[in-house]
This record gives C-alpha cells, structure tokens and sequence, in this order.
C-alpha cells in the first residue's frame, strides 16, 4: 500500500484534510467516497525523487522532539518483533503531528515495496541527516536495528536538551535589551518632545546634555523608519554576504573562536556535536572513515568543519584521528587526549562519548558563566540609558528653578 495526502468535501461541503492508504490512486479516492467525502486533490506522499520538489512540503514542521519520539517508538516496537512495517503504521496511528504522520507513513509504503529502512528515509533528507541515515543502515547490516535506534534517540534527545540550554541563555538578555530599547525608544518619542516644549517655552538655556538628548529624540521621531530598515538590511546582508562568500565566513568564524567568552562556548558546542555524532556512528559499526566526514556535517563553526574534513584525508592516508585533528589547534586538548586514549586502547566510541559528556557539561558551565557576566551589563545599560534621559530632563528644571529664586 502507499500512502496519500488528500483535500476532500464532506456531505456539508466543508474541506477535509488527511491521510489515507491505497494501493493506487484510483483505490485512495474510492476509499474516500465509501467514507462519503468528494475528493479535491489526492498526492501520493510515496512518489520518489521526481516530484521531490512538488512535494517538499510533507514533512515540514517535523520537530526534534518528534523525530526523538518517533526514532523512540520504533525502536521499543522492533524490539518487542514487530514487523517494521507494522512498527511504522503503529507509530503513524499514535503520532497526532500531521506532517510526521504523513512522513512515517510515506517510509512505510517505501518499505512495503521492499526497500530498506535507510533507503526509505534517504527520500526525506530534508528531515533525516545523513548521520541518521548511515546510523540505520549500519543497524539494518548488523541486525542490531533497535538498539540503534535507541542510539539514534538519544542522540536526537541530547541535541535537543544542549539547543534548550543555549536558547534559554538567549533568550532572556535578548528580552532585557528589547524591553530596555523599548523603554528608551518610548521616552525620546513621547516625553522628551513634550518637556522640551516647555524649555522652549521660557526661553531658558538648555544645557549640552539635554540638547543632545532632543538631538536623539527628533530623529528617532522622523527617521525610526530610516533606523529601522538599516538595521534589518545590515543583518539580512549580513546573514546573505556569509552564505555566499566561503573566504568572509572563514574569517569571521575564527575571529568568533578567538573571543574570550564566545569563542569557548562556540568551541565547546561544535566539539561536543562532533564527538557525540562520531560516538554513535563508530559504535554502531559504521567505518572510522564515513563517520568523520558525516560527523563533520553537523558542525556549523567552518574553520573546525574544514579541519575535520581534512583530518578525514590524513586519516584515510594513515595518520591517526587525535593527530589529524591536533594538527589544526581547535579542539580542547582533553577531548584530543581521550580520543587518543580511545584509539589506543580500542575503546573509540566509549571515549568519544565520554568527550562529548565532558565538553556538554563545559559548555553548560560556559552558558552559566556567560549568563553571570551578561545579566548586570543589561541592567548596567538599562540603569545607565534611563537614567541619562531622567537626567537630561531634571537638569535644565532645575536651572528653571534657580532663575526663578
């Protein structure tokens, strides 16, 4: 059977949206008007690479907490001898996601024409990196496809746990600056031309201070649309300039490894993704020389993706893992060490997985310092922003003050 996405009018003419299994189309929409609804449009969610395109929506909106659940649910259903197929129908039936849904049940239909589970989830690269992929296919060629899975599961959850971490480090300095913009952006708009209608009003002399501040005020007044859209373009063009240009991305990225706080932190972060990655994959079997160059996808630092990628071509000439990767200085000497220690000792993965536990914990603590020095900044900044403008206006009130005694 195949599975199909349809757009279908019930008896009342309302549109109805779903899922539904066939053996052909023309089996989907029959299926569709025995349950009383009129069939719009029906796609085949099993169509392969060449409707790719047409069909990239299925599978957008797919969370790493579903994917963890759905690699979870699979893995404890074939461990139990369920048939893949019907592991993959049962996980379809209790996923209440729609677009993951129609995802696994679209790896299901590849499966039942017999492809392997890896070749199945190959047409969905979009959601599945090449990590997973090789990760299953590596199980499916051992017979040990469940407790990869349950590998792969921890991997997804791990990912998603140190994300959080980050994300919630941002989150909250990122909304102290916002609020704090916020709050100095009001007052230059709507209090400041106000008192200063007053000043104007006396004739009185208005200090340097003061004059700077309605400076600030009536531009922000005419030009915040001006301000507004450079500081959009700038990070847009930004964002865009290091999309395209390799060489100015390069240098960027390390000058961001070569800062005191970020740099320890980015380094960190990439260092733990690489060695929990190249753990999973070495531990389930996949050859040394595949799992480095897959593991050096998931880094996002291009310096540390680029040494890894050449630390894959020394390997391949015979130089060890630890030396290739020594070689460039941007990794953790610890992690260096236990990866040597794992080499020497035919241990890899269990040292690869204790480098990661090692740089995670580091990165958190990193998070956790960073937090402690960036929160009294932000409370620094707001206190000061605020408080220059309440000075601003207090100042020429009192020189009011004294002219008047």
């Amino acid at each position: 059977m195949s599975a199909y996405r349809y757009l279908a009018l019930d008896a009342g003419g309302s549109e109805r949206k779903g899922l539904i299994e066939g053996d052909t189309l023309r089996h989907a929409r029959a299926l569709l008007r025995e349950q009383g609804l009129t069939p719009l449009e029906v796609i085949a969610i099993s169509q392969g690479s060449r409707n790719r395109r047409r069909h990239a929506r299925i599978g957008r909106g797919i969370r790493t907490a579903d994917l963890s659940l759905f690699t979870r649910q699979l893995a404890t259903l074939v461990r139990s001898g369920t048939p893949l197929e019907e592991a993959l129908k049962t996980v379809a039936q209790q996923t209440e996601n729609q677009s993951a849904q129609g995802m696994i049940l679209g790896i299901r239909s590849r499966v039942t024409e017999g492809r392997s589970l890896a070749n199945s989830l190959s047409d969905f690269s979009h959601i599945f990196s090449p990590l997973y992929i090789a990760t299953v296919e590596s199980g499916e060629r051992s017979g040990r496809l469940e407790d990869i899975l349950d590998r792969l599961a921890d991997y997804t959850e791990s990912r998603q746990i140190l994300r959080r971490r980050v994300q919630t480090a941002m989150y909250y300095p990122l909304f102290l600056l916002l609020f704090t913009l916020g709050i100095v952006s009001f007052l230059l708009v709507s209090v400041v031309p106000n008192v200063v209608q007053i000043f104007e009003s006396q004739e009185a002399d208005i200090p340097f201070v003061t004059e700077v501040l309605i400076v600030l005020s009536s531009f922000l007044e005419q030009w915040w649309w001006l301000l507004g859209g450079t500081i959009i373009g700038t990070v847009i063009g930004t964002r865009q300039l290091l999309a395209r240009n390799k060489n100015i991305q390069r240098k960027v990225h390390l000058r961001l490894l070569r800062l005191p706080v970020i740099g320890k932190l980015i380094r960190g972060l990439n260092t733990a993704r690489f060695t929990r990655s190249l753990s999973i994959q070495v531990t389930s079997g996949v050859p040394a020389l595949e799992a480095l160059s897959i593991s050096g996808q998931v880094v996002n630092n291009l310096p540390m993706r680029e040494a890894i990628e050449d630390a894959s071509r020394k390997v391949r000439e015979g130089s060890s893992i630890n030396q290739a990767l020594a070689a460039h200085h941007l990794f953790p000497p610890i992690t260096l060490h236990l990866i040597a220690s794992g080499e020497s000792s035919g241990q890899l993965g269990e040292m690869l997985e204790r480098a990661a536990q090692d740089q995670e914990r580091e990165t958190d603590s990193s998070i956790t310092g960073a937090m402690s020095l960036f929160e009294p900044m932000m409370i620094l900044f707001m206190a000061g922003a605020v408080g220059f403008i309440i000075f601003a206006i207090l100042l020429p009130i009192f020189n009011l003050n004294e002219l008047i005694k």
